[in-house]
């Protein structure tokens, strides 16, 4: 079963897991975008990783992970939310080396930032932390070790059709639980291959990886990606532009056409609707962008 995460426990300890599989959410994802290899593969671990970690709070809104850097790939940038949706794009000048690691391509001064945004209007938290261990399952673990959050480990992959990841956390200690469970689980994880964590479904990647253990899953929750873009979002952004910047554009294209970075999806205004754009303003409102 695909586009799923899965949350399991090992009974009798303090550990607990995730497991996701994106197909056609991956697929949805490059769909308009023609990434290099190395590029794509950065952007489907991202992927895979923000619904792991999104999967594990007890939160409403939306977790967005960036990984931004002055390297040959500049910038990827993920949000999930908590009902299971998830987009994703990134940005690269010049070739982008297939052989290196994180850092390698994101440069030395990379970084990754995490925010979560809560539905409820509550408070936004934001985390940074650098590219260390060159990978992006190395840079959030860093991240969870420096904000003294639960010992987590994350396992990632993506290629072409597919993205994947696994996630175990240690929760806080409680009596009568099996002492040496993390480091046992986290030894059989460390087993797993890109593979595996690629083609095995659920149930059986974590059969072969903890077939000796007490496991319970429960049942999947399914992914989708899913764009927030609207015709009503470009619209205001263009108001925000001002009247004289879009009737620049018109002048020159004969309309106005904008496509969203996340999806591919083109929204065109032409002279009509342009001045519909401006009709509802207040003279307040002015015609004229204030820079």
């Amino acid at each position: 079963m695909h586009d799923t995460l899965n949350r399991f426990l090992f009974d009798n300890t303090n550990v607990r897991g995730r497991h996701v599989d994106l197909d056609a959410t991956w697929k949805a994802a490059l769909e308009n975008t023609d990434y290099p290899a190395p590029v794509r593969d950065v952007l489907g671990e991202l992927m895979a990783a923000s619904v792991l970690l999104i999967g594990t709070l007890k939160f409403r809104g939306t977790l967005k992970v960036e990984a931004r850097g002055d390297g040959p790939l500049s910038l990827v940038v993920v949000q999930a939310s908590s009902e299971r949706t998830v987009r994703g794009l990134a940005r690269w000048h010049g070739p982008v080396p297939a052989d290196g690691d994180l850092q390698e391509r994101m440069g030395e001064n990379g970084y990754l930032v995490l925010t979560l945004e809560p539905a409820d209007e509550g408070q936004t938290y934001q985390g940074i932390v650098g590219l260390e261990g060159g990978s992006v399952a190395s840079a959030l673990e860093e991240y969870f070790v420096r904000s003294e959050q639960l010992p987590t480990r994350i396992w990632l992959a993506a290629d072409d059709s597919h993205a994947g990841g696994l996630l175990l956390q240690r929760m806080p200690d409680q009596e009568n639980q099996d002492p040496d469970a993390w480091d046992r689980t986290v030894h059989l994880a460390s087993t797993l291959t890109n593979r595996e964590l690629l083609g095995l479904p659920a149930n059986d990647l974590l059969y072969r990886l903890f077939h000796e253990e007490e496991v319970r899953v429960f049942d999947p929750e399914y992914v989708n990606f899913r764009c927030s873009c609207s015709r009503e979002k470009v619209a205001g952004m263009l108001r925000g532009l001002g009247r004289q910047e879009v009737q620049e554009t018109l002048d020159q294209e004969g309309e106005v056409r904008v496509s969203c970075d996340f999806c591919g999806k083109a929204y065109v205004f032409d002279a009509v609707d342009a001045e519909q754009l401006f009709a509802r303003m207040s003279p307040a409102d002015g015609s004229d962008t204030t820079h």
